[in-house]
């Protein structure tokens, strides 16, 4: 990238809280470590204009002075936003006409106000998605009401109970006449791609599915449920799309900082090298 070679590494502590933060340690003084992608995990939620930081990760941004540690947050807002953008301006993509549910708004805020921003008709699954109540929320109005009121508290709560981290295409998918019905109310299914893959239905004909990270494997599944058009906010890189988090982490290496980036700076890099969201016709 930019005539450097760079090298991204993932590596798992299945589960260890306490390896994690030991690793965290060995990365942040490791020289040959530019930046640092946390996955599985937020550190923190930018969402109704104010940002809220996870008690139980927190302590986890103390352990790296050195370097940048960034989870996607800082990225996904610009960068999410942008690719509405970029599907309407330069690809001529109609989303006015569109009817869409984004799964959990307080997690993707950049991305549901650009769908509410180009006209599309949007809904909100956050108390759904993340919380496990059976409604949908269908006003922006009531969305920034309910997340001022629930994410201090949500934040406080393990991580886990709020993030399906082992849903995906292998996954078996949680089947209720409630959410086939929700999902096919709706032309586009917009957010993280774990709480997209809990919930999908076995036939999604001529619907969008506009996520992030997927695998070759989970581009097939998506094939299979009859999804028309699938748009990652991350570019495919050798088959896949990448996290924001590892996004993030890159663009900082790139640009030899040491923290994390403004989004405009982000925005910046990503039109500097070329890398613009994927979009695909699946069938």
């Amino acid at each position: 990238m930019g005539g450097k070679r760079y090298t991204v590494r993932r590596e798992g502590t299945d589960g260890d809280y306490e390896l994690l933060k030991k690793r965290l340690v060995e990365l942040d003084a490791d020289p040959a470590v530019a930046a640092i992608g946390l996955g599985g995990v937020d550190l923190f939620l930018n969402a109704a204009d104010r940002t809220y930081w996870f008690r139980e990760t927190r302590p986890l941004a103390r352990l790296v002075r050195n370097k940048a540690l960034v989870d996607g947050s800082g990225f996904k807002g610009a960068v999410e936003a942008s690719t509405i953008c970029y599907l309407h301006k330069d690809l001529d993509l109609d989303l006015a006409s569109k009817k869409a549910l984004v799964t959990s708004a307080v997690d993707r805020w950049g991305l549901a106000m650009a769908l509410n921003d180009a006209g599309a008709d949007t809904d909100y699954g956050d108390l759904y998605y993340v919380l496990g109540v059976r409604r949908i929320i269908h006003s922006k109005r009531v969305l920034k009401r309910a997340v001022r009121i629930a994410a201090p508290i949500a934040v406080k709560l393990p991580f886990s109970w709020l993030y399906p981290s082992a849903a995906d295409h292998t996954s078996r998918t949680v089947r209720h006449s409630w959410t086939d019905k929700l999902y096919h109310d709706y032309d586009i299914i917009a957010g993280d791609y774990k709480y997209i893959a809990k919930y999908m239905p076995p036939d999604l004909s001529d619907t969008w599915v506009i996520t992030n990270t997927t695998t070759s494997a989970d581009v097939d599944f998506l094939r299979s449920c009859g999804v028309s058009k699938l748009i990652t906010t991350t570019p495919r890189l050798s088959g896949r799309t990448f996290g924001t988090n590892v996004m993030e982490a890159l663009l900082i290496a790139t640009a030899g900082e040491t923290k994390a980036l403004a989004p405009e700076q982000y925005l910046a890099l990503l039109s500097k090298h070329n890398l613009h969201p994927s979009v695909q016709d699946l069938c």
